[in-house]
């Protein structure tokens, strides 16, 4: 049996809003099977926000963030993000991210059970403060 690896090269990516995605660890065919959770890359452009603002009624997400700055959303309350920043999407949490400074912001996703994009909620009205 053969160790289970795969290049985010290697992923398929999909052009989102506010953000390139990559599953890697997913249901997906060419993706990582995992039984108990799943894992995703996204690329936020500078300036981009993660649109719409959204929730995951079934589970938690954990963000990391490896490169880039910004800002996040959760629940109505904004902190600041930078290389390092681990962050906690609480199970049914509203967030979003907002890429603030001026170079990509790589940003490895985890979810626990696992999820799909079909199992967000949207919260189109749900937008950052004015600063």
């Amino acid at each position: 049996m053969s160790v289970p690896t795969l290049h985010e090269r290697d992923a398929d990516m999909l052009d989102l809003p506010g953000r390139e995605l990559r599953w890697l660890v997913s249901d997906k065919p060419h993706t990582i099977h995992a039984t108990h959770c799943s894992m995703c890359v996204i690329r936020v452009p500078p300036g981009q926000k993660v649109r719409p603002a959204h929730s995951h009624p079934n589970g938690e997400e954990v963000i990391y963030i490896i490169s880039g700055s910004g800002r996040v959303l959760v629940s109505g309350e904004v902190e600041p993000v930078a290389p390092g920043t681990c962050v906690l999407f609480p199970q049914g949490a509203v967030h979003m991210l907002h890429n603030t400074g001026g170079e990509d912001m790589k940003v490895v996703c985890f979810f626990a059970p696992p999820t799909s994009l079909e199992n967000y909620r949207m919260h189109e009205d749900v937008d950052f403060p004015e600063t």
